[in-house]
Formats: C-alpha cells, structure tokens, sequence
C-alpha cells in the first residue's frame, strides 16, 4: 500500500471529487448509448475532450470542468455543510 501526502487537505479532496465525479460522467455517457460525437455535442465539448474523459486521463480535467459537466449530464451536485451538534442530535 502506497502512502500519499498532499500539500494541503483541499489536494487530497479535490483529487477524490475529481476521480468521483469522472467517473459518474463516464457511467453516464455509456448509459446514453450513443456515438461519442454525439455525446460530446449534448456534454457540449469537442470529440478529443470527451476521449480524454472517458479515457480516464483525469490530469486533464479540473475539478472546476467537471462539475460544469455535471448540468449536461443530468447530474444533481450539492455540497453540505453540517455543524456536528446538529448531526449528532
């Protein structure tokens, strides 16, 4: 098992939301079933670019790119902020 260190916890978050929503992208566009240029016009990017997403060549992807993927894709994104008090309760 590979130990990794990140400069800063938004490092290590930002990789996983990134890995994490690739991948819903990616289960998506093949639930479509259909061409990849076709799936590229309804994501809205160019044919390479959805090549590079379903490639998983996720360097190429900010998190920020993915997330504006996730409207296209019919995809809910929210995040929660809850005080512990309250969860606990």
């Amino acid at each position: 098992m590979t130990i990794e260190y990140y400069d800063s916890v938004w490092d290590a978050i930002e990789d996983r939301l990134r890995s994490e929503l690739m991948a819903r992208i990616v289960g998506r566009v093949k639930e479509w079933n259909i061409t990849q240029k076709e799936a590229a016009n309804r994501l809205g990017i160019t044919q390479p670019r959805l090549n590079d997403l379903l490639s998983g060549r996720i360097n190429k992807f900010s998190l920020d790119a993915l997330v504006n993927l996730t409207g296209p894709a019919h995809f809910h994104l929210e995040l929660e902020i809850e005080d512990e008090k309250e969860v606990a309760a």
